[in-house]
C-alpha cells in the first residue's frame, strides 16, 4: 500500500539522513496513515479510509459525507 492520504494528498517526502560524520544517504519522511472506519448515512454503510493525521481532523471538522465527497471529486474510489 502506498503511504497517501486519501483526503488531504499527503505523500512521502524525501531528503537525507545525515550521520555523525555528516555523511548522507537517502531517506523517506512518511505521513502518519491511519485507516479509519466511518459511517456514511447517505449510501448506509460504512466506508474504510487510508487518512493521515490532519486527514482525519478533517473529517471531524466538515463532516464524513462532505469528506466523501472530496475524495470522489479528487478521483479515487470509496
Amino acid at each position: 500500500m502506498s503511504a497517501h492520504c486519501m483526503l488531504t494528498g499527503a505523500q512521502p517526502g524525501f531528503g537525507n539522513r545525515i550521520s555523525h560524520s555528516h555523511r548522507r544517504t537517502s531517506r523517506r519522511f512518511d505521513p502518519n496513515i491511519q485507516t479509519k472506519r466511518y459511517w456514511l448515512p447517505s449510501e448506509g454503510r460504512h466506508v474504510r479510509l487510508r487518512l493521515s493525521a490532519k486527514g482525519i481532523r478533517t473529517v471531524d471538522a466538515i463532516g464524513v459525507e462532505a469528506a466523501v465527497a472530496r475524495i470522489r471529486a479528487r478521483g479515487v474510489k470509496v
